[in-house]
């Protein structure tokens, strides 16, 4: 079966960045739906036409991964207003960030926290691998026909190109 849209692919992957550096491998299939959320635009785009045991080698821009890197998407802010066991990497929804946040805070993003000082935070709303290009190995381990409930979810809930809903347009990964 070819893959078209609305139908059910397993793949498995590495990810690199430009200088080889692995990011991600993904060894054991995982499904994912296209024609839903849980594929990169260029990926499902790359991906038509192929069948099981195919490999594609794909490059990726920022702008067709996940965007440009946003300094108007770092907030310092006081270190009084999070948990005391505050961590590097934890994330919390924009719009349920606790009260008395500095600013206008775009509630649409995951605020990462990047950098804990005694008196502030650093908050970080860009994706991990925002300004990064990417180099995708992808093998596609098999491809169904997709039920009329996996389509009406519009994803499979694999959640690997989704950290959080963001503006239109500006897709996310694991």
């Amino acid at each position: 079966m070819k893959i078209t849209l609305q139908c059910v692919v397993a793949l498995t992957w590495t990810l690199k960045d430009t200088l080889g550096d692995v990011l991600d491998e993904l060894d054991q299939p995982v499904e994912f739906l296209l024609g839903g959320d849980d594929l990169l635009a260029k990926i499902e785009e790359a991906l038509q036409g192929h069948e099981a045991k195919d490999q594609l080698e794909l490059h990726l821009e920022p702008e067709s991964a996940f965007g440009d890197y946003d300094e108007n998407l770092v907030f310092l802010e006081p270190r009084g207003l999070f948990p005391a066991e505050l961590e590097e990497g934890m994330s919390f929804d924009g719009a349920a960030l606790p009260a008395g946040t500095s600013g206008p805070i775009p509630p649409d993003h995951l605020y990462t926290v990047s950098e804990i000082y005694p008196e502030h935070v650093v908050l970080d709303g860009n994706h991990p691998l925002a300004g990064i290009a990417l180099r995708l190995a992808i093998k596609v381990e098999s491809v169904r026909e997709a039920t009329e409930a996996e389509v009406g979810e519009g994803s499979l809930g694999a959640g690997f190109f989704k950290l959080a809903p963001l503006a239109p347009g500006n897709d996310t990964l694991h």
